[in-house]
């Protein structure tokens, strides 16, 4: 592990999503080993409380968990509710759950399920936490993406992927939009002490494809050989969300805890305008 493990993040309230498996429950190990409170956001009620005892087993401060699944707008509207009636302090958000599914299926409110779940999820959550994020300012937002962003661009014409569905092609669209998402809410964030930042983990050996079959379970074996640890993956999501090296850095997309330039369309601010806005249409957000 680097050396963000001796930043000392007592007194600092952490919320990260898909906290009971794979990199959210090893970032948020790792963060409540720094002292901080975490606020981890599940859908499994019991998967939750298992890995809730093994956090709250790191540090000394609290480990609260809050159930959501991540595909349903009412229920991301729910337990953002419940955590702002509690009064409490925010200052680090990781939009960290996320899926790849090899069948399209849409969610309740009518999107397609891993561009829901990726990435109108973490836009709808980031929203309706701004306000607390930004009275607890300095305060950061780390949101995971993936290489697999740079498989292609985004179809403006089709993005609900009714046309054409591939389970990797989707799963690469919904991490080039969290590229964007990042880059336009740095944009929108300047000057108020939030920064937003994305996160490459790395091939890493947690729960990716578990759910799949044929060509997507295929990959994930030839795959083996490159497998990071759960840890290892975390590292740069952990860096982002504690490290004192990058306060102040928004809008910038990391691998390795480095810097790293992404995809060419992850770099255009006019997708990253257009994609906010028909964001904006989905949850009924104002734009």
């Amino acid at each position: 592990m680097s050396t963000n493990t001796q930043v000392d993040m007592a007194g600092k309230t952490v919320m990260i999503t898909g906290a009971n498996s794979g990199i959210g429950r090893a970032t948020a190990m790792s963060i409540a080993g720094m002292g901080a409170d975490v606020v981890m956001i599940c859908r499994d009620r019991d998967r939750g409380e298992q890995a809730m005892q093994d956090i709250a087993a790191q540090g000394d401060g609290s480990v609260e968990l809050l159930i959501a699944d991540l595909s349903s707008q009412k229920q991301i509207r729910q337990v953002a509710a419940e955590f702002l009636s509690e009064g409490r302090p925010l200052h680090v958000l990781v939009n960290n759950a996320g899926v790849t599914l090899n069948n399209r299926s849409e969610t309740e409110d009518g999107v397609e399920s891993t561009f829901a779940i990726n990435h109108i999820g973490p836009f709808l959550l980031t929203d309706l936490l701004l306000d607390v994020l930004k009275e607890n300012a300095p305060s950061r937002i780390v949101t995971v993406s993936s290489s697999a962003h740079m498989m292609g661009g985004l179809d403006f014409e089709d993005i609900n992927s009714e046309n054409k569905y591939g389970g990797m092609r989707v799963y690469g669209k919904s991490k080039l939009a969290n590229i964007l998402f990042t880059s336009e809410l740095a944009r929108r964030l300047e000057g108020t002490g939030v920064t937003a930042n994305a996160a490459h983990p790395g091939p890493v050996a947690s729960n990716f494809g578990r759910n799949n079959d044929g060509p997507m379970r295929m990959m994930v074996k030839m795959m083996a050989p490159f497998i990071r640890s759960t840890e290892r993956g975390a590292e740069t999501s952990i860096y982002l969300a504690t490290s004192p090296e990058v306060e102040g850095i928004t809008g910038k997309y990391f691998f390795n805890s480095k810097e790293k330039q992404p995809s060419k369309a992850a770099r255009s601010d006019e997708d990253a305008q257009r994609l906010w806005q028909i964001s904006a249409d989905m949850t009924l957000v104002s734009g």
